[in-house]
């Protein structure tokens, strides 16, 4: 199993800034992608940003040009995402994911269980 925990979610003023992580670990042999989705009340889960192993990353079109940065450590199995010029419209519990192999044959999706983003005055 791979377990996901994810950090840095809080209370910020719009046009704030935070940054969250997720660092993966448990029985790992190899991860092939890491991102993270949203969401909000009444809403469904929805993609904010994906990277892969190879450093491909993909934003959702609502973050895109808003300073939105997914990065990630592969040595840490860690990723991050930055957020800048946030807006009221992004709060939302943050969800890291994790599309992992535990084995040669056993490859399946991971998730966090979530940190809550609140952008506020």
């Amino acid at each position: 199993q791979v377990q996901l925990v994810e950090s840095g979610g809080g209370l910020v003023q719009p046009g704030g800034s935070l940054e969250l992580s997720c660092a993966a670990s448990g029985s790992i042999f190899r991860i092939n992608a890491m991102g993270w989705y949203r969401q909000a009340p009444g809403k469904q889960r929805e993609l904010i940003a994906r990277v892969t192993n190879g450093g491909t990353t993909n934003y959702a079109d609502s973050v895109k040009g808003r300073l939105f940065t997914i990065s990630r450590d592969n040595g840490k199995n860690t990723v991050y995402l930055q957020m800048n010029s946030l807006k009221p419209e992004d709060t939302a519990v943050y969800y890291c994911n994790a599309d992992a192999s535990t084995s040669r044959f056993q490859r399946r999706d991971y998730w966090g269980l979530g940190t809550q983003v609140t952008v506020s005055s």
